[in-house]
């Protein structure tokens, strides 16, 4: 028998039969609950999309009361201890895993393609030494449709997959460019000689060396970070993605909001905001200061707690770990020791637990970067990196998605309803001056 939802709409007593598809009901089903025939029918008010679902997807799964975070079903993390980025990459856009072939072939478009315009350096040359870099990335990202005018048949299918090699090859390249900027460096080229995450790091660190070889345990935590921030289902910056997305741009475009929605602290910022959090508290003998303050309301516990997570972030996990490791080459930092501390504290109080304020995947990458010799304006731009690639997957996935139109959500109006103009003189006799503040 197939599963609906009955509702009966008090106004009227009518009672509605509502047909439960894949755990959800349609909202457009609640329009024919109307008072009468010139009503519009009943909305679903739900700010920030606390409970609606705005697409079906074949992506990524998480279940956050159990703390599972699947791509493609393969959960996250076996892929950080199994496998290597641009697999998952490939694995994201293309929906599996790669034969030997076929990993390959995707390896080898993915490097032919690391190179950029040249004009894009005199693009990037023209910002001021103190720019932000994500400032920066989000300006070049959509800089490259001009230089791509072909990226605009989004249905040809070769032109699709020239566009994600392309954003997927060059990003790095374009976040190293953004880095060396704001130190007055010169530009480093991509060496397609070294690995995704060494490319990268050698883009940022290669100095008068003939060749840059990066530590093998720290390009091995940059990759598996990489991994981690992949996807995250339909998350602030994926849903920016999708809502450009239907408008039909081309994809640099499309790719350049989902930039813009990272850039803020509550998203892609957040690790940022994590480091400045525990510098403030400084030592481990504030720390209880600094957790009475967040009881009362007075200061903000960063990198704990998640939307969609009640239980331990699985990513905040590997990442853990991940951070040992880095430490032990690069040597410890004192303010790990602070995180350490606060974690445990977070982790038994009542207060916290009550609450399922569980670290999450913030808490412990900025510590890697930092260690990395990364500063802390480039910590979303290492975020945007890995992506890419679950921006451009959801992207393909929401074109080809027949069931999807242009984004435009519907709104409560709550403002003055319709009146005449009146003249400027008449306005002054209505309503009192209003007098400029100062």
């Amino acid at each position: 028998m197939p599963e609906s939802l009955s509702v009966t709409d008090n106004r009227t007593g009518r009672t509605y039969d509502l047909p439960i598809e894949n755990g959800a009901v349609h909202a457009t089903a609640f329009q024919q609950m109307k008072l009468d025939d010139e009503d519009d029918g009943l909305l679903l008010y739900d700010p920030a999309f606390l409970n609606t679902a705005s697409c079906t997807s074949r992506i990524t799964f998480i279940d956050g009361d159990r703390g599972i975070l699947l791509y493609r079903g393969y959960p996250i993390e076996q892929l950080a201890e199994h496998s290597n980025f641009l697999e998952t990459a490939y694995l994201l856009i293309h929906g599996e895993l790669p034969n030997a072939a076929e990993y390959a072939a995707w390896e080898h478009e993915l490097t032919i393609h690391t190179l950029v315009h040249e004009n894009v350096k005199s693009f990037m040359d023209g910002f001021h030494h103190d720019a932000h870099p994500m400032g920066m990335l989000l300006s070049t990202v959509g800089a490259l449709s001009t230089f791509y005018p072909d990226a605009t048949k989004i249905y040809d299918e070769e032109q699709r997959r020239i566009s994600i090699y392309r954003l997927i090859a060059k990003m790095p390249t374009l976040a190293a460019f953004a880095f060396r900027h704001s130190r007055g460096l010169p530009y480093n080229y991509p060496d397609n000689d070294l690995s995704y995450a060494g490319n990268f790091l050698s883009m940022m660190f290669k100095m008068v060396e003939p060749r840059y070889h990066a530590v093998p345990e720290i390009e091995h935590a940059l990759d598996v970070l990489f991994i981690l921030h992949a996807d995250h289902e339909q998350n602030c910056s994926t849903n920016a993605m999708r809502a450009v997305g239907s408008s039909h741009p081309d994809p640099y475009s499309a790719t350049a909001a989902a930039i813009a929605a990272l850039y803020g602290p509550l998203h892609g910022g957040a690790n940022e905001a994590v480091i400045r959090m525990i510098e403030r508290i400084g030592s481990v003998d504030k720390i209880p200061e600094f957790v009475t303050g967040v009881k009362a309301g007075k200061e903000r516990l960063m990198g704990f707690g998640h939307r969609v997570y009640k239980n331990y972030d699985p990513r905040a996990k590997v990442i853990k770990r991940m951070a040992d490791q880095v430490l032990a080459v690069t040597g410890t930092s004192p303010l790990l020791d602070v995180a350490r501390e606060l974690e445990t504290i977070a982790l038994e109080d009542e207060y916290f637990v009550s609450r399922k304020l569980y670290p999450n995947v913030d808490f412990y990458s900025g510590f890697i970067y930092q260690a990395l010799g990364i500063p802390v304006e480039m910590f979303p731009v290492l975020f945007a990196i890995p992506r890419t690639a679950g921006w451009l997957s959801q992207w393909e996935e929401s074109l080809l998605d027949k069931e999807q139109k242009i984004a435009r959500p519907r709104q409560v109006y709550l403002g003055a309803p319709s009146r005449d103009f009146v003249s400027m003189s008449e306005r002054e006799v209505q309503r009192p001056k209003i007098v400029a503040a100062g």
